[in-house]
């Protein structure tokens, strides 16, 4: 019995799923809405996203057959009993163990192998400014702490005793270095950076978006009650993710109207620069030209579901035409490559259980330095865990100079 069975007998035995005319209505498993099946013709449909994608048997159409033969055992007079068995996938307890109970210790000494290549800038006039090793240093560790910058101050006076940083700043020059543009392109590299030690293990990449709250209100119409009403406005975070390991390999923040498609080039250009690409899966809010001509110029495949307007004729595009008819005609070998874009979600669920959905911040960059402080500890985090599951030694300060290869 495959998950979606397994699913699908869930759903026969806790929904109630009922028949109109010829068809069945089945309840979502998530409580959000209703999906139609048809079981009479030669072969079964579906309303869901799933089937829609797949063209195959989905959960909602095995919930429809369990319900048919529940009903008729109880004509018969026979009882069947089946036992679920939920899928599980093996986990290297004591090697997680290790790198759980010494991941504070290692993660400060990691990020000061990070920060330590970032050079100051010339200072002509004005008082002595704090490093900028120092103070991205304690940026990416103040948000890692979870804390606010005044609890965190003990953690950063024990990190200066452990000589990682020169000296204890006062925690509001933390918050205005977090308040810096300049800070922004150097924890742009430090995230790059972060992610090399695995480019010998990550060939595949996924990519997709998540938004995080922020603490600024925006006045939304709610039509479902028919008046305005505030909620927190967030931020939008792209991410292009290595699927073995969840290292964030690429990331661009915008604005919560900002449309996926516009960032895939960029994350998957800098992406390309640091690895060798093979699949990139994403979803259909990337399904355009220009994105699969991108990748496959840069010698990877692309496994991105077409949408349901979209026809094999593309004018000057041999791609598309060529990734069309594979998508409709090798459908089950197109989605045992695309099921890998699930990793990309795993990660934004890492990143938001481990630091937070919710950004403290209150300027735009502020926040923008916040967002990508959180995928920075991230990454250093991946690293850590691969130190002991993979057996990495990861090397960054002969990895600094990538920082030079963007300017070229």
């Amino acid at each position: 019995m495959n998950v979606r069975e397994q699913k699908g007998k869930e759903i026969a035995s806790r929904l109630k799923i009922e028949r109109k005319d010829n068809k069945w209505i089945v309840p979502s498993q998530t409580g959000k809405g209703k999906y139609t099946v048809d079981i009479e013709g030669k072969i079964p449909h579906c309303t869901c996203p799933d089937y829609e994608l797949r063209g195959l048997k989905c959960k909602h159409i095995y919930a429809v057959e369990f319900s048919i033969k529940t009903e008729t055992n109880h004509e018969t007079q026979t009882t069947t009993i089946t036992k679920t068995t939920r899928i599980t996938y093996k986990q290297d307890w004591p090697m997680y163990n290790e790198a759980q109970t010494h991941e504070k210790a290692l993660f400060q000494s990691l990020l000061y192998d990070l920060c330590h290549g970032i050079e100051d800038p010339v200072q002509t006039n004005g008082r002595p400014r704090f490093p900028l090793r120092d103070m991205a240093f304690s940026a990416a560790f103040k948000v890692y702490s979870t804390v606010s910058t005044r609890r965190f101050m003990c953690d950063l006076s024990d990190a200066h005793t452990k000589g990682y940083i020169e000296k204890v700043p006062h925690f509001n020059s933390i918050l205005n270095y977090l308040d810096s543009e300049s800070l922004t392109p150097i924890l742009r590299d430090l995230i790059q950076t972060s992610s090399l030690p695995l480019k010998s293990v990550e060939v595949d990449f996924a990519v997709d978006s998540s938004g995080f709250s922020t603490s600024r209100y925006v006045r939304w119409y709610n039509a479902r009650y028919g008046h305005e009403q505030d909620n927190h406005d967030w931020m939008k975070v792209h991410l292009m993710t290595g699927v073995k390991t969840n290292i964030v390999t690429s990331v661009e923040i915008t604005g919560r109207y900002s449309h996926d498609s516009l960032q895939f080039k960029p994350l998957v250009k800098t992406t390309a620069r640091n690895f060798r690409m093979r699949d990139v899966p994403a979803d259909k809010a990337y399904s355009s030209r220009a994105n699969l001509e991108l990748v496959k110029k840069l010698g990877a495949t692309p496994f991105i579901p077409f949408k349901s307007n979209a026809t094999g004729e593309a004018e000057g595009s041999v791609v598309w035409e060529q990734l069309y008819h594979y998508y409709q005609l090798n459908r089950e070998d197109f989605l045992s490559h695309y099921h890998k874009r699930s990793n990309v979600e795993s990660t934004m669920w890492m990143i938001k259980s481990k630091f937070d959905e919710h950004i403290r911040s209150k300027t735009d960059t502020a926040i923008t330095n916040e967002l990508l402080c959180k995928v920075l500890c991230h990454n250093i985090c991946v690293v850590i865990s691969s130190m002991y599951e993979l057996g990495i030694e990861p090397t960054f300060c002969a990895e600094l100079p990538l920082a030079q290869k963007e300017g070229d």
